[in-house]
C-alpha cells in the first residue's frame, strides 16, 4: 500500500527516489530563475551605463549653456608668440594673450576670432562670415536649361562660351598665346530676349560654382552695407573658385554717377565703386568670371563699360525670322498638337521677343484646355498671337514668363 508502481517497470519506486526527483526539479527551476536574474542584471547594467552616458552628455550641455559667451573680434597685429592686438565687436582695441593650442600660422591681420569675455584672450579662430544673402546666392541645384533651349542666339552662345567656359576649362591656351582671358561679359538687350536664360545655360553646362545676385539686392539702406556685400560676394567666389558670378539687372547699382544726388544715390555710388574695385583691383580674380545683364545699357557708368572690366559686351537682340522659327520649334516640340504651319507663325510674330513667343505657345495650350481638347490646333495658336498682340498694344509691356527668359 505504501509503494508506487511504475507502469513501465514492475519494480516499485521508493520514497527516497521520489524525493530525489522532486529535488532535481526544484534545482532546475532555481537554475533557470538564476539565469533569468543574471540576464536581467546584464540588461539593467547596460541600461544604467547608457543612462550615465546620457546624463554626462546633458551635464556637458548644461555646462556649455552656463558658460559665458565669447566676444567676436578681429586680429589687428601679432606682437609675439603669446601676445596680439585685437579689435572687439564694439570697436575697442586691446592687447591680449594668445591661446597656445591655436595654430599660429592661421593667425593673420584681419582674421576673425573669438575672445574670452573676461580676459579677452584669443580662444578660437573663426572662418570668415558671409552675409546670409550672399551665401544664399550660391546655386546648389543646377538648372535644367541647356544651350539647345536657347533658340536663335548661336553667335551669342559662341561668344559666351569663348569668354566664360574656355578660360575655366582650358587656361593653358591663353598662356600659350600670351594674353589674359576675359574677366567678364555684359549681356544687353530688350526684356524677354534670353539674357537670363543664357546665364542659366552657362550654369548648367559648367562645373564651376555659380553665384547669382540681382543688382537691387546690393543696393542697401545703410552706409557701407552695399560695398560690404560686394566684397563678400567676390570673397565667396574666390573661396569657391572656379566660380561664375551672375549679376542680373546690374543697372540698379551701375547707373551713371551724378553730382546732385541724394544720400541713397550716394550709397549706390559707393556700392558701384566697390564693384569697380573688385572687377579691376589689385587682387587678381583668376578663376572667377563675371556675367552681368541689363536692358538699359544707356544709363550704365562709363567706368563699368571700359575694357578690363567687362571685356565683351554681347547684344541679345529680338529674334529674327530664323530665330523665331527655332524658338517656336523648341516650344512646340514639347506640346501635343495637330498639324501646325510654323512658317505662317513666324510671319505673324515679327517683333516678338523670345518670352512673347513662349507666352504665345502657352496661351494656345490654355485655349485648347478651355475647349476640352488635348491637342493644340493652328487656329488656337493664331488666336493666341492675336491676344499677345492686343496685350502689347494695351499695356505697352510684354507678357514674359520670367522663369524661362530674362
Amino acid at each position: 500500500m505504501g509503494t508506487e508502481v511504475d507502469s513501465g517497470n514492475s519494480e516499485p519506486l521508493s520514497s527516497d527516489d521520489t524525493d530525489l526527483k522532486s529535488l532535481e526539479q526544484d534545482f532546475k527551476k532555481l537554475q533557470d530563475e538564476a539565469q533569468r536574474l543574471l540576464s536581467e542584471r546584464v540588461h539593467l547594467e547596460n541600461d544604467l551605463a547608457n543612462i550615465k552616458k546620457r546624463a554626462s552628455r546633458l551635464d556637458e550641455e548644461v555646462r556649455i549653456l552656463k558658460s559665458p559667451p565669447l566676444i567676436i573680434g578681429h586680429l589687428q597685429d601679432i606682437l609675439d608668440d603669446e601676445r596680439a592686438i585685437v579689435r572687439s565687436s564694439n570697436g575697442t582695441v586691446f592687447q591680449v594673450s594668445i591661446n597656445q593650442r591655436l595654430d599660429k600660422s592661421k593667425l593673420k591681420p584681419g582674421t576673425r576670432i573669438a575672445l574670452n569675455q573676461d580676459t579677452l584672450s584669443i580662444i578660437e579662430i573663426l572662418h570668415d562670415a558671409w552675409d546670409p544673402m550672399v551665401s544664399g546666392a550660391e546655386m546648389i541645384e543646377r538648372p535644367t536649361t541647356t544651350y539647345e533651349h536657347v533658340g536663335g542666339l548661336d553667335e551669342q552662345v559662341l561668344q559666351v562660351r569663348e569668354a566664360i567656359e574656355l578660360p575655366l576649362e582650358k587656361p593653358e591656351l591663353f598662356r600659350k598665346v600670351g594674353i589674359d582671358p576675359p574677366k567678364g561679359i555684359l549681356l544687353v538687350g530688350p526684356p524677354g530676349c534670353g539674357k537670363t536664360m543664357l546665364a542659366k545655360a552657362v550654369a548648367s553646362q559648367t562645373n564651376a560654382t555659380f553665384i547669382r545676385m540681382v543688382g537691387s539686392e546690393l543696393a542697401q539702406k545703410y552706409i557701407g552695407e552695399g560695398g560690404r556685400m560686394v566684397r563678400e560676394l567676390f570673397s565667396l567666389a574666390k573661396d569657391k573658385a572656379p566660380a561664375i558670378i551672375f549679376l542680373d539687372e546690374i543697372d540698379a547699382i551701375g547707373a551713371k554717377r551724378l553730382d546732385s544726388a541724394t544720400s541713397g544715390d550716394r550709397e549706390v555710388q559707393r556700392t558701384l565703386m566697390q564693384l569697380l574695385a573688385e572687377l579691376d583691383g589689385f587682387d587678381a580674380l583668376e578663376d572667377v568670371k563675371i556675367i552681368a545683364a541689363t536692358n538699359r545699357p544707356d544709363i550704365l557708368d562709363d567706368a563699368l563699360l571700359r575694357p578690363g572690366r567687362f571685356d565683351r559686351v554681347i547684344e541679345i537682340p529680338l529674334p529674327d525670322s530664323d530665330g523665331r522659327k527655332t524658338i517656336l520649334s523648341i516650344h512646340l516640340t514639347k506640346m501635343s498638337k495637330s498639324r501646325i504651319n510654323v512658317s505662317k507663325l513666324v510671319e505673324l510674330t515679327e517683333g516678338f521677343s523670345g518670352a512673347e513667343l513662349k507666352a504665345t505657345t502657352v496661351e494656345s495650350g490654355m485655349i485648347a484646355i478651355r475647349e476640352g481638347r488635348s491637342k493644340v490646333k493652328q487656329d488656337d495658336i493664331l488666336l493666341a498671337v492675336d491676344r499677345i498682340k492686343a496685350k502689347r498694344e494695351t499695356t505697352g509691356i510684354t507678357s514674359s514668363p520670367d522663369a524661362l527668359y530674362g
